[in-house]
């Protein structure tokens, strides 16, 4: 059997691919071996105001996946590979505290959804329906599982959070803009950023 050479995204969108901006069909393609995808940009904002869920944040900073408080104006930099099938991604954001690293790995569920694990080690999985929406391409969370070793625990419905993210190409601005949101039932939004970046893809050094 010849080995997939599609990424993630692609497989998941199938012939809906074609409905994505150029420049997103670009970047949420294969990335060929031996090269690497990188962006450079500015986060408008990144975090969270809500203080008392610090603690919880604080030990998911350390494992690589969200930074506590609210920071604005970041500048940041993503690393973009792929390997065995996943796209994996390493984003640093300048912060004034340092430099901090968040980590993910995408692949493709057997039932056709993005699934994205996140931290280093993994430690929270979340699974997307993908859509393409006038050129742009939309995530929408429909499971989330926090991976603690070898054991696995579904987050219930009732406190489970919706993650929303979007991706466009800003053609007057020539820039890329994200958009991610994390929504509690009860609580509302925990967590979100907003930016945007340019790409390119080089050979790796």
């Amino acid at each position: 059997m010849r080995p997939e050479t599609r990424s993630p995204y692609e497989r998941a969108l199938g012939s809906r691919v074609t409905q994505l901006h150029p420049v997103l069909q670009s970047y949420f393609a294969t990335i060929p071996a031996g090269s690497v995808g990188i962006g450079e940009g500015v986060f408008e904002c990144f975090g969270t105001e809500h203080r008392w869920l610090r603690p919880l944040q604080t030990w998911l900073a350390r494992r690589h996946v969200i930074v506590p408080g609210m920071h604005h104006q970041v500048p940041f930099q993503v690393e973009n590979r792929t390997a065995a099938g996943r796209q994996t991604a390493a984003r640093s954001l300048d912060l004034d505290s340092g430099t901090w690293t968040m980590v993910d790995a995408v692949s493709l569920s057997e039932s056709g959804q993005v699934v994205d694990v996140l931290g280093q080690p993994a430690l929270v999985e979340v699974s997307f329906d993908v859509a393409a929406i006038e050129g742009g391409l939309r995530l929408r969370s429909r499971a989330v599982t926090l991976r603690l070793g070898a054991v696995r625990l579904p987050v219930p419905k009732t406190i489970r959070p919706v993650i929303a993210l979007s991706e466009r190409f800003d053609a007057e601005a020539a820039r890329q803009q994200v958009r991610l949101t994390a929504d509690v039932p009860v609580l509302g939004r925990v967590y979100e950023y907003q930016g945007s970046f340019t790409y390119r893809i080089v050979e790796e050094a």
